[in-house]
Order: structure tokens, then C-alpha cells, then sequence
């Protein structure tokens, strides 16, 4: 491995940081200034109907790099589009609290950052303005980087307001010769939005002045210019050294309210004790207010207080009209403020101090929550529990006082939130503990025990949880295992489909086993063999006058008939029960295949379009024949005319592309029940031929794309309900025409009239924003400057523009009120882009209508100009990593389907040789690859008896299977299922023989603090131990180990643990590994469970482990397990690491390691080697090699000789380094050494005994180097999969790679890959331009993340021979002229570049 890639496949979902402001909405607009009534059309997408809680601010989140913006959607009690919200019900319905039903987080912008956040805070607008200007976010980065960031609604999405840096060369006094620091800058914000202050170097404080609301840094731009709302911003910044006002250590700070100049209150200890000094000094913090004046740059110190607890640690302003600070020890909480001070002992350790104990401070235990890292309010109602132990929740709160405010039935209600929602959709919740902890805990009062408090009206809280965000973090281990369901026949990448990933993840009560599978496998329910199949559609059919059908929903009706193309003929089944062949009863088409089926005119009729014509049915009888003619006459002439090619079928119209490229019109009348062609005027004014075209329904309780035009209230069609043949009502909402022509450019129409409302110039470019030509030209056609340069280099960047066409269009929105239309295009080379609609409205000055209009356009344009959707933009979204798949020229089959609800799901299915499901939540869309059955030809879904919202789909083998999806959580990067364990799981192995999964456990115990004061003495010394000045009352928390051995039970269900092995008081299970040991009596191989353990006692008794080996039995015709232990030895330290070697048991014990054989009944050490001077954490063994990751002394590689018996150590890293996770990376024949560490960092070694600056081979040699900006706490050695490229030569070096995917504390999943040296050299050049040649979120330098952070350590940089993939993404992300610009500067293609990055991930789409 000389050269390698890092990819990220599962970002970060442990929430560190959050908090809530005003960010894509100000608070003046929250909250509507004209009746409710009025203001469903016309109101922007963001305003919220009238809400009894006020306004609500957005939430913003961070985890490690991930930056997140959500706004919170309420659903109220009485809301009439509660009917169609069905499909949200699982985002936290439930009880009514405070005339709100329900509220789920709704995605408004999703940034992986080249740096990870260290402290979030939202600068206020303070409210000069009522509320008109928005907030804005304040991120700090290491070592002193500020940036500020504000949201632009003109690129739906944040950019940068300012930036400040107080790093390098100008600023290094500040570190006053310090190099390490625990922790990064920490910035907090005056209430009123006046300053923030950063804390950065532990000293020095950074003072950010905000611009006044009349004096903006810069004039807006001019389209911007009637918008009042420009965010709170940044004007000028100045340090204040705390250490020249007399601080030592500063411990927290804060602002607090109700002075008329920002106050900032200091937590800092002014002389430092220790453990052993407590007794005598413990009151050794204090605080000190200072007012800040941001003209003056001065800081008069106002008020302060002595003597606080050595352990304070937090400040909490409260706010007014109270003011001042709390200060939050561990065993105590002070009140402090100008005129007043008190302080509550929390329980019997708190050392009494002089001052006012506070006679009553009413504390409340309401509900047990999730361990949380951050928490915030989200306006007055709502707070979020941010954590990265377990899932972050939202939850509303509502304080009544006196009696309780809820009816008994709506108590009962909120005991119980699980059990009303229905089985399958209490399945795909899949809570968290925390969730059922907060729901089935009653709710405990503490009442102060004050004088007075007969007086004190009683205050009661009400929880209620409305949304939870997943999280798999911390990863602390994982294994990989067989899924049940797997197919032991699969080869290549659909063989990755029978693995997946069990993890130990969360802590105590949020612990669990996390299951994740990357790639779908679903349900198969029934198989048929087909071969031949070209398309597969299923319809419904409403019976015409019957009432029966009224009574079913419609989504919940089942499906008619199911109708098969093959290759020269169709077959129609019934679905109803049993899929029955109907072929010969019915009068569909069945001589030829068919193009297209679905439903008219409210699911009454059929449609089936084949080739030349098309048919209308009535259940099994034909109602209308028509035949097609293409538009143009003089090609029929010439040739046989064109056929069908493609169908996009919007009630009641119907859209089909010729194969000639015109379009045709089938307009349906709702009151016969007929249809008729009408070429539309499309086809025929222009020469340019159609590639691509769908239609677009825009239904929902209000249309969305009516808002995006200026005359929106005067446009035709404002829901004109037609009144159906049997009575009933159909509001059609809108239908749009979305085209896309041969020269790249897409054009909407609306439908019928065919007048254009919308163009785009060259939509196949892919660019990161498009919106209508026609007004805005000039900020569409930027790319065009750039393109001036030499006319030959010109010319061959037009030719390999030319050839990529778009080959298919989709635009969907989802009912619900808020959901923004999704526009899915394909291009030829298999590039999806995928673009999210939204609204920007410009002001009438601003446009610039007359300079840009092309003489084409300018036709009528007193008309177009009324009715075009001039507020309509699209934002492109990044969609992960897939592996593309390039369309044939000749070929055309439609690959994406919409699907309403697949088990309750909604989104887009893309079929294909690589078939990927998007699915949408939270207005995101979620990729999900689905490689169990190789290409899928078509798709389709299919509700009826046997199959519940399920779906057939058909294999390019020629297998058609009817499936449902599995009950997972989806809305994560990867399927995940969570199973708690009530305790802190540590480490899980894989029991490959048996399909067991053993995992060690802790679980909190309560236990008499004499039981634990005894445990700490030294049996073998005697007992030296006074027992009266103890006071032996009272119980001490500490962790009982077990090691519980689980396995699945059944596919996707609960797992169940089949046996527990428990350790002894005061042992801790370290390592739990399957060795497989030669027994050297019987002469055969053994598989046995080993645990190695250690007693932890304090630090006056000697270290002991022991070694304990079980074997496991199934018993017969039971599900049960039998575990029998049969050897067990107590050693001298702990037993951290455990591995087998060659048939021998190699067992890291204290500071040395040791061989032993294995003779059935004992273990006999063979061999022993003094390493590692202290604490093994990782011992990974490849054929006789073996290494070993120290505590603090990085890692050692030695080797086995069978001859001698001798352990040799070969080489070691000669620096200190925190090891983390160690493991081998092969490459072919080349070994290196892979080590992670505690900085966050990953080393690559080789052993190179030849080369002379490895001191004779002694000294491991620095191969690469690379920062991660997580925690790796395992790796796993896994081997690449073939890709298009390596098939060409077989039985190659290549086939023996292998990748290092690993999981880390931040809850991310990645690899490291290796790469060939000339594809790293190309791509590496690519990382370097993309470095100057993207704009990057929040002004943060890719470069500079990823350096090597030795953090304050001498150490000597290595090589840069990994490439960053997080980088390298960006490069599908820009316009498709900038890629052809920058792959033609670094000497090469985009088509190579792209085939390279396709590769890798093909290469490494493991699960």
C-alpha cells in the first residue's frame, strides 16, 4: 500500500452541539398579520398558520463536521389536512398538549464542513426592528477560527458573512508558549445580540461586535433590495487577555441579562487543588462579572464572589427579570447575582460553606431523558435534547399550574404514545430507550420542604416527545456477520448483501446493539421464474356506480390487475387474492408489448399504451381504441413512422415521446370518460427534438408551483373541482410539462395550453442553482465567460459537452403541506441529478426582463411575461456516493418509478444494472442501494391480500419476486435496527459456526458502600483498614459486567440473548474474542469463546485478570445454548487483548505478552515477550506476524518462529502515540501497519529492514498520514470487490486487496482503500485544484483539516499519500463545463476521472 484513499460512507449522527434562532425565517414573519383564512395561497412557504405557541425558531445541530439546519413543522389539533398527513403520523402524533397534535423536524440544509465544530452558538438580531432581521450562526473551529454564517434565501442555503482567524505566525503570542490545549474555542452570545464573546487559548478572550441593524457591512445585492430581513451580522473584533485581570483557569463563561451593557459573568479558579488536598481546600472557585464596552474596548470588573466549590463547572444565566448567574457543581448549585446570593446542596457530600442557604429551590424530576451532550429551547414550547450516546429528541413541554390540564384521557394517552400507533409502524419507529423512558415513567414532584409551602401553587410539567434523530454512535466495536436471510449462492457485489455490520453502541440506559446493512434486502414473499420481461405495471380499477369502494381509502385499496410486457406479447393478471393469469379474458392489448399502464380519471379506468396506439379499459372491457400517428407527416412518408418511446401519465393526461422525438397529448375528458391526441405546438415550432419528458401533477391540499408565479391568485385552474360522471369531485390541482431537448436546455409548460413557464439553458450541466432564463439570463449564463479561451480547446469541450444527453426526467412532490418538489434527471453517462424546488421572490425592479430575451423568445411577450414562474428556483443535492451506470445510445427503457407507499414509504425507485432506492423524509432524500438481485429490469409496487404495500420487482435473470420491504429505520445514511440493551455494551465478536454474537455488558448496580469500601483492600495483605471514621450508610453506583451471548431470532426482528456468562463483583470483561485453538491431546482443532478480564479494585491493590475459555453448544432440538467453561486461570495484570495464532492462544497480560498451547485441559505458555512497556489495546495477528497497539508507546510488530519457540519483536514507531485501533492493510504482496490514535489521526507504517533510515530495521517507517476528524475505535480488514477494470486480468496481484473500513466515536463508518499509484497521481492532482476551485462552507481549508494534529508533539511530517474523498465529491458537484475545464488543466479527462471515482466506490460498496 503505497498510496491510498479515505471515504467517508456513514457520516457522524452524535449531536454535540445545537441551538435554535430565527435562521430562514425572522420572528416577524412567524407569525401571520392577516387571517388564517386568506393566507394558504398567497403566503410564503415558510409561514406557519396561527399558532397558540407563538413562533418558532429553527433548530441547528452539529455533529463532528455535520451542520444542519431544521425547521420545525406543527401540526395543530384541529387542522383539516390531517387526512392526508396520515402517512406523517409516526413523527411524534400522539397526544394533543397545548392545541399542538404533532411536530417533526423538516431538513432546511445539510453541510459536511472541512472541520469539525467546537462550539455552536445563534447570534440574536436583537429586537430593534420587530423582529424583521433574521439571526445568524457562529461556528469556532481549532485552534481560533470564527466564521459566522447566515441564510441566503436567494441559494436556499447558509453562506459566510465574515470570517475571523487567530492563528499562525501574527498571533502565536497568544498562545503564550503553550502548545497543547484541552479544549477548542468556546463562544457564547449576548441575549440581546449586541457582542459574542470566544474564549480561545484558555486566556484569551475574543470580543465579536455586531453591525447595528441600520449598517450593514455591505449593500445588499440588488435583488435583494426590498428584503428588510438582512441577518444579524459581525462588525469588528478585539482580544481581551484575562490573564492581565488577575485569571488563572478559566473554567466557563457567560452573558447574563438585564443590564443595560452586555455583562459577562467569568467562572474561573483562582488557585488549583487536587484529589489529595480536597479535605483541606476545596473552595477554591470564584466568579467575576465584567461589563462589556465594545466601543471603548473596556471591561470594568462590576461584581464577583469567592469561595465556590472546587468542582463548578457550568453557568446558567437566568433570565429576566431576575438576572444573575447559576453556578452547577457536581454536589452543589449556587445562585449569584449583584445584590444576592444562596446555594442548594444537591446530596450529603456538599461541604457547607458560609453565605445564605437558600431555603427552598424547587427542583422537579419530571421524566428520565436521554443522556444528553446539549440541549436548547426551541421557542416557548418546545426543547431538543442533543446527544451523542443516544437518539436526539424533540419534545414539547407545557407547564399548567395547579391541577393537572390534561383530561384523564389524554393522560392515559401519553402513558402510552407506542402502543397507538399501529404494529408496523410501531416496528419501523424502532425507539430508543430514552423515548420509552420518557413515556412509561411516572412523573415524580419534588416539593421544597420551605415553611411556606403550603402556599406555593402546585406547578405541573407535561412531556410529550414529537421527533427523535437517529444515532449509531459511539461505535465502540462492531463485527461482521451473516444476515439470516442471506444467499449462499450470491457471487460479487450482490454477495455483499448477506453481511452486515452488528455494533456496540450508546452508553447505560441508551446502550444498544446496532444493526446496519447498507444495501436493502428485502422480504421476498413469493418467486416465479419470467423470463424475457420488458416492463411490469400494476393498475387499479374502482368499480363505476358500486359503493362498496367508497368505503376503502385510497391508499389503502388494493390493486386490480397486474399487466407484464415480454418480449412480444403482454399477459394481464389478476391481484386481487392470488396473482391469476387473466390474459384471455380481457381486452387489453396483448399481441405486442406495451410501453405504459395506469389509472385515469380517478383510478375508474385503465390505460395501456403499446407502441402504435393506445387502449382504454373498464376493468377487463375495452371502452376506447386509439392508434398514433406521429406529428411529422413527411417522415412517415420515408419510414413506418415513429412509435411509442416513453409514457408520463397525470390524471387525466397523458403524455407519450415518439420515438422521433415529438411529443403527443392525450387529453382525457372526466364527464365521458374518453381521451383525444393533441399534438402540442411543442413538437411542431421547433426544430430541437425531445430526449426527455414527464408530466408533473401538483396536487396536495394547496398546489406549490402556483406560489412561484407572480400573478399566482389570477392563474388559471385555481382548483376548478370537475365534477366526476358518479357525482363525486376531483380537484386536479395543476399538471406541468417538464421537456428536456437534445442541445441540454429543459423547458416547463403548463398543461393544457402548452405556454411556456419556465427554461432553462443547458439543464444538463448540472449547475448548483437554475432558475428561468427568460428574467434572469444574466445570472444563468455565468458559466459562459469562462469558456472564452483557445478556439480548439473550445471545440473539443462543445463535442464531449454534445454527447451527454439527459435520457430521463422525473418530478415528484409528496403530499404534505410543506413538501418542496423533488426533479430527478438521468444523464447518458449515468449521472443523476437531482434537484430540490424553491421559492425566491424578486422584486419587479430587479428583474432584468429586457436586455436578456433571445429573439426567439420575445414572440408575445406581453403575455408569457404574466403567467411564468419567475420565483421558481432549484437547488442541486448532493446525493452520496453511487456507482453510476452509463446508458446505451440505442437503448431506452424508463428506470425511475415513483412509489407512493411501500410500507409506508414514499419516494423514487430506480431500477438498472446498480438498483438504488430514494426514499424521502424530512424533505431529504435517502439513498439506499439494493445489489441482492443483481440488475433489476423493472419495478413496480403492489398492494393486495398476501402483500401489504409490497412491490414486485424483475431480475435480469428473469425471476420475478413479489417482496416487502424489511422494518428498519430508514432515515439514516445506511437501513440501521437498534436493540437496547438496558446496559453500556463494550465489545461484540462474531460466532461465524454457530451465527452467535457474544458481547460483554455492563449494567449499572446500586450497592452498599461497605460491600464496595471492603472490595478495595488487598486480601493478600491483610486487612489495614479503619472502619470508624467511615460512615458506612448509603450505596455507591458501580458497573457489573456479564457477557450475554445473543443472536436474531428472525429476520429484521427482536434478537434474544440464548445464554449470559456472568463475571465476579469487581471484574471487568475486557476482551471477548472466537479463537480457534489446536488441542494438542486429541490433535484437532477446537473453536472456543475466550474472555480475558481484569478486577478492577483501586489503586492500592495489585493488578489481576484472568483467562477464561468457554465452549458453546447448541443443545438439540432447542433454541437454547449450553455454555460450559472449561478452563479458567487468575494472572498477574490485566488480560487486555487476546488472540489466536497458528493454533495458539497469545494472551496480552499487564506489560508482557505471552504463547501459550492448548492441551484440552490447560493452557502451557510456549513463549513470552516484554512488550509493550504498559497497556495492550489491540492485537491483530496476520499468518505469523503479529501487532500490537500500546496505551501510550504507539505500536510494535513482531513475528512468531514455530523452530525455536521465540517471539521476535522486528521493529517498533519510535514516537509516543495514543493508540487507539491498530490493524494490517494488504495491498497485493506489500504489508503495512495501520494505527489510529486519540488526536483523531491515522498512521500508515511499513517494515523496511533495507532501508537505511529505519536504524537497521528497527524502526517502522511513516507511510502515509492522514487527520480523520474522528475518533477510530476499530478497524476491519475487508477485501475489495472486482470492478469493470480488474476483470481484464485474471489471477493478478489485485485480487488480493483488501480495504480498512472502521467505525468511530462520532457515530461515522469509513475506509481506507488502497489505489493504484498512477490513479492516486491523477486524483491528487484533482484534490489540489478542487482545494482554490470550490467554494467552501464556512471558509474552512480542506488542507488544513486534514495535516496530521500532533497536537503540541514534536513530530516529523510523513507523506501525503492518502487522497481525501470528501474533497474529491465535490467534483460531480460542479457545472459540467467547470469539470471538463479543471480535468483538461490537470492533464487528463472528466471521463477518466469519473470512471477512477466510480471505481473506488464500486470497488468498496461493501454490506
Amino acid at each position: 500500500m503505497s498510496f491510498a484513499a479515505f471515504k467517508m460512507m456513514h457520516w457522524a449522527t452524535g449531536i454535540e452541539h445545537c441551538a435554535s434562532g430565527f435562521i430562514t425565517h425572522s420572528s416577524a414573519d412567524s407569525t401571520p398579520k392577516i387571517p388564517p383564512i386568506t393566507a394558504d395561497d398567497i403566503d410564503s412557504d415558510w409561514t406557519t398558520s396561527t399558532k397558540p405557541i407563538g413562533p418558532v425558531p429553527n433548530l441547528i445541530t452539529a455533529a463532528a463536521n455535520v451542520l444542519e439546519v431544521y425547521i420545525v413543522r406543527i401540526q395543530e389539533e384541529a387542522s383539516p389536512s390531517l387526512a392526508h398527513k396520515a402517512a406523517a403520523e409516526p413523527k411524534g402524533g400522539g397526544a394533543v398538549l397545548a392545541g399542538v397534535s404533532g411536530a417533526s423536524l423538516e431538513l432546511v440544509c445539510h453541510y459536511r464542513l472541512h472541520g469539525n465544530v467546537e462550539s455552536l452558538e445563534v447570534l440574536p438580531n436583537g429586537a430593534t426592528d420587530g423582529g424583521r432581521r433574521r439571526d445568524s450562526i457562529i461556528l469556532t473551529f481549532r485552534d481560533a477560527k470564527i466564521s459566522v454564517l447566515e441564510f441566503d434565501e436567494s441559494i436556499c442555503g447558509l453562506r459566510t458573512s465574515s470570517m475571523h482567524c487567530f492563528e499562525g505566525s501574527d498571533w502565536v503570542h497568544l498562545r503564550r508558549g503553550r502548545e497543547f490545549f484541552p479544549r477548542g474555542p468556546l463562544v457564547k452570545v449576548d441575549p440581546l445580540g449586541r457582542c459574542a464573546a470566544v474564549l480561545a487559548y484558555g486566556l484569551q478572550m475574543i470580543v465579536l461586535k455586531a453591525a447595528e441593524a441600520s449598517t450593514g457591512l455591505t449593500a445588499p445585492a440588488e435583488d435583494s433590495t426590498f428584503r428588510t430581513a438582512a441577518a444579524s451580522r459581525i462588525e469588528s473584533s478585539y482580544i481581551v487577555g484575562l490573564r492581565d485581570l488577575d485569571m488563572k483557569h478559566v473554567k466557563d463563561f457567560i452573558f447574563i441579562h438585564g443590564y443595560i451593557e452586555p455583562v459577562v459573568v467569568i467562572l474561573h479558579e483562582h488557585e488549583l487543588t487536587w484529589a489529595g488536598r480536597v479535605a483541606w481546600k476545596h473552595h477554591t472557585c470564584m466568579v467575576s462579572a465584567l461589563s462589556v464596552n465594545t466601543t471603548l474596548k473596556q471591561h470594568p470588573l462590576i461584581w464577583s464572589a469567592m469561595n465556590l466549590p472546587h468542582d463548578a463547572y457550568k453557568l446558567l444565566a437566568v433570565p429576566s427579570p431576575i438576572g444573575g448567574v447559576l453556578v452547577i457543581g457536581a454536589n452543589t448549585i449556587h445562585y449569584h447575582s449583584q445584590s444576592a446570593s444562596c446555594h442548594l446542596g444537591l446530596n450529603n457530600f456538599a461541604v457547607p460553606a458560609d453565605g445564605r442557604v437558600v431555603q427552598r429551590l424547587e427542583l422537579m424530576k419530571s421524566r428520565a431523558s436521554v443522556l444528553t451532550s446539549d440541549i436548547t429551547t426551541i421557542g416557548s414550547s418546545f426543547f431538543f435534547l442533543g446527544s451523542r450516546l443516544g437518539d436526539s429528541l424533540l419534545v414539547q413541554y407545557y407547564s399548567g399550574v395547579g391541577a393537572p390540564t390534561l383530561s384523564p384521557g389524554v393522560k392515559e394517552e401519553v402513558g402510552d404514545i407506542e402502543s397507538d400507533a399501529p404494529s408496523m409502524k410501531r416496528l419501523r419507529r424502532s425507539p430508543s430507550d430514552a423515548l420509552q423512558d420518557l413515556i412509561t415513567s411516572e412523573e415524580l414532584t419534588f416539593y421544597g420542604t420551605g415553611p411556606n409551602n403550603a402556599q406555593i401553587a402546585q406547578k405541573n410539567f407535561t412531556f410529550a416527545v414529537r421527533d427523535s434523530l437517529l444515532n449509531i454512535g459511539p461505535l465502540k466495536d462492531f463485527s461482521y456477520g451473516l444476515r439470516i436471510n442471506g444467499d449462499p449462492n450470491a457471487t460479487g457485489v450482490a454477495k455483499q448483501s448477506n453481511y452486515e455490520l452488528v455494533c456496540c453502541s450508546g452508553h447505560g440506559k441508551n446502550g444498544a446493539l446496532t444493526v446496519l446493512q447498507k444495501s436493502i434486502r428485502p422480504d421476498t414473499v413469493t418467486q416465479e421464474s419470467l423470463p424475457g420481461c420488458k416492463g411490469i405495471w400494476t393498475v387499479y380499477h374502482k368499480n363505476l356506480r358500486s359503493d362498496s369502494s367508497k368505503g376503502v381509502a385510497d391508499k389503502d385499496e388494493y390493486h386490480a390487475y397486474l399487466i407484464i410486457s415480454l418480449e412480444n406479447r403482454t399477459m394481464v393478471l389478476q391481484t386481487a387474492n392470488n396473482l391469476e393469469e387473466v390474459t384471455e379474458n380481457v381486452d387489453y392489448y396483448v399481441q405486442g408489448t406495451t410501453v405504459s399502464a395506469g389509472n385515469l380519471f380517478g383510478r375508474r379506468r385503465v390505460i395501456q399504451v403499446f407502441a402504435r396506439g393506445a387502449r382504454i379499459l373498464d376493468g377487463a372491457f375495452m371502452t376506447q381504441d386509439l392508434s398514433l400517428k406521429s406529428s411529422n407527416t413527411e417522415m412517415n412518408a420515408a419510414s413506418d413512422g415513429a412509435t411509442v418511446s416513453s409514457v408520463s401519465i397525470a390524471d387525466p393526461y397523458v403524455l407519450l415521446r415518439m420515438t422521433d422525438g415529438s411529443i403527443q397529448l392525450l387529453v382525457g375528458d372526466p364527464y365521458t370518460c374518453s381521451v383525444s391526441v393533441i399534438n402540442p405546438p411543442v413538437s411542431e415550432n421547433s426544430d430541437k427534438l425531445v430526449l426527455a419528458c414527464t408530466l408533473y401533477h401538483d396536487k396536495g391540499s394547496e398546489p406549490w408551483i402556483r406560489k412561484t408565479s407572480t400573478d399566482a391568485w389570477l392563474s388559471t385552474g385555481i382548483g376548478e373541482a370537475i365534477d366526476g360522471a358518479d357525482g363525486s369531485t376531483h380537484d386536479h390541482g395543476d399538471v406541468y410539462c417538464v421537456v428536456c431537448y437534445d442541445n441540454g436546455d429543459l423547458e416547463i409548460f403548463d398543461v393544457p395550453n402548452f405556454n411556456s413557464v419556465f427554461l432553462v439553458d443547458k439543464f444538463v450541466s448540472g449547475r448548483s442553482h437554475i432558475l428561468d432564463t427568460f428574467f434572469h439570463g444574466a445570472a444563468n449564463n455565468h458559466i459562459n465567460l469562462t469558456n472564452n479561451y483557445s478556439e480548439d480547446i473550445g471545440q473539443v469541450r462543445k463535442e464531449a459537452t454534445h454527447n451527454i444527453k439527459v435520457v430521463e426526467l422525473s418530478m415528484q412532490r409528496w403530499d404534505s403541506e410543506h413538501n418542496r418538489p423533488f426533479l430527478l434527471g438521468i444523464l447518458s453517462d449515468g449521472t443523476i441529478l437531482c434537484y430540490h424546488a424553491y421559492i425566491y421572490e424578486v422584486s419587479d425592479n430587479a428583474s432584468k426582463t429586457e436586455g436578456v430575451i433571445s429573439s426567439q423568445n420575445s414572440v408575445n411577450l406581453s403575455n408569457t411575461n404574466a403567467s411564468r414562474l419567475r420565483n421558481l428556483r432549484f437547488v442541486r443535492v448532493p446525493l452520496d456516493t453511487y456507482a453510476k451506470e452509463e446508458t446505451p445510445s440505442g437503448v431506452r427503457s424508463q428506470r425511475i418509478t415513483v412509489f407512493k407507499n411501500v410500507g409506508g414509504l414514499q419516494g423514487f425507485f430506480l431500477s438498472g444494472s446498480r438498483p438504488m432506492w430514494f426514499m424521502m423524509f424530512r424533505e431529504r432524500l435517502r439513498m439506499h442501494p439494493q445489489g441482492c438481485d443483481g440488475p433489476i429490469v423493472a419495478f413496480t409496487v403492489l398492494h393486495n391480500v398476501n402483500c401489504n404495500h409490497g412491490f414486485i420487482c424483475i431480475t435480469s435473470e428473469g425471476a420475478l419476486k413479489i417482496c416487502q420491504l424489511p422494518a428498519l429505520s430508514y432515515d439514516n445514511y445506511w437501513p440501521v435496527q437498534k436493540i437496547g440493551l438496558k446496559g453500556t455494551p463494550h465489545q461484540v465478536t462474531y460466532f461465524a459456526e454457530k451465527n452467535f454474537y457474544p458481547v460483554i455488558v455492563s449494567v449499572p448496580v446500586l450497592k452498599p458502600l461497605n460491600q464496595v469500601l471492603s472490595s478495595l483492600v488487598d486480601q493478600e495483605v491483610g486487612n489495614q483498614f479503619e472502619h470508624d471514621n467511615i460512615n458506612m450508610e448509603g450505596t455507591y453506583p458501580t458497573e457489573e459486567f456479564e457477557v450475554r451471548i445473543m443472536e436474531p431470532e428472525k429476520i429484521n426482528g427482536p434478537w434474544q440473548t440464548r445464554a449470559t456468562i456472568p463475571m465476579q463483583s469487581s471484574e471487568h470483561a475486557l476482551t471477548v474474542r472466537v479463537v480457534t485453538l489446536f488441542n494438542t491431546t486429541a490433535q484437532r482443532n477446537e473453536t472456543l469463546l475466550a474472555i480475558g478480564t481484569a478486577y478492577v479494585q483501586g489503586e492500592d491493590v495489585a493488578a489481576r485478570g484472568r483467562i477464561l475459555l468457554y465452549s458453546v453448544e447448541r443443545i438439540s432440538d432447542s433454541i437454547q445454548v449450553k455454555v460450559t467453561e472449561v478452563y479458567s486461570k487468575e494472572l498477574k495484570g490485566a488480560i487486555s487483548a487476546l488472540a489466536s495464532l497458528q493454533g495458539h492462544l497469545l494472551l496480552a497480560s499487564g506489560p508482557k505478552i505471552i504463547l501459550h498451547k492448548w492441551t484440552g485441559s490447560e493452557l502451557n505458555g510456549v513463549a513470552f515477550h516484554d512488550v509493550p512497556p504498559l497497556y495492550v489495546v489491540s492485537l491483530n495477528i496476520v499468518k505469523n506476524f503479529i501487532l500490537l497497539g500500546d496505551i501510550h508507546k504507539s505500536i510494535y510488530f513482531l513475528s512468531w518462529k514455530e523452530q525455536g519457540s521465540q517471539l521476535n519483536l522486528l521493529a517498533k514507531d519510535f514516537g509516543s502515540l495514543d493508540c487507539l485501533a491498530t490493524e494490517f492493510l494488504i495491498d497485493g504482496t506489500t504489508l503495512s501497519l495501520t494505527v489510529s490514535d486519540d488526536q483523531k489521526n491515522v498512521q500508515i507504517f511499513y517494515y523496511a529492514p533495507k532501508a537505511s533510515e529505519s536504524w537497521k530495521g528497527q524502526k517502522l517507517l511513516s507511510r502515509a498520514e492522514f487527520h480523520v476528524g474522528a475518533h477510530i475505535t476499530k478497524f476491519l480488514r475487508l477485501q475489495l470487490l472486482p470492478t469493470s477494470a480488474d476483470r481484464i486480468i485474471p489471477g493478478s496481484d489485485k485480487t488480493n486487496r483488501f480495504a480498512l473500513l472502521f467505525g468511530t466515536l462520532e457515530g461515522s463508518i469509513g475506509c481506507i482503500a488502497p489505489l493504484e499509484e498512477l490513479t492516486f497521481r491523477r486524483l491528487q492532482s484533482l484534490q489540489k485544484k478542487l482545494v482554490n476551485s470550490v467554494c467552501h462552507v464556512a471558509g474552512l481549508n480542506p488542507r488544513s483539516f486534514r495535516h496530521f494534529h500532533s497536537n503540541g508533539k514534536a513530530h516529523r511530517p510523513g507523506p501525503d499519500s492518502i487522497v481525501d474523498c470528501e474533497l474529491l465529491v465535490h467534483f460531480e458537484m460542479l457545472a459540467l463545463e467547470d469539470q471538463l475545464e479543471i480535468a483538461n488543466q490537470i492533464g487528463t479527462t472528466r471521463m477518466q476521472i469519473m470512471s477512477n471515482l466510480n471505481d473506488l466506490s464500486v470497488a468498496t460498496s461493501f454490506l
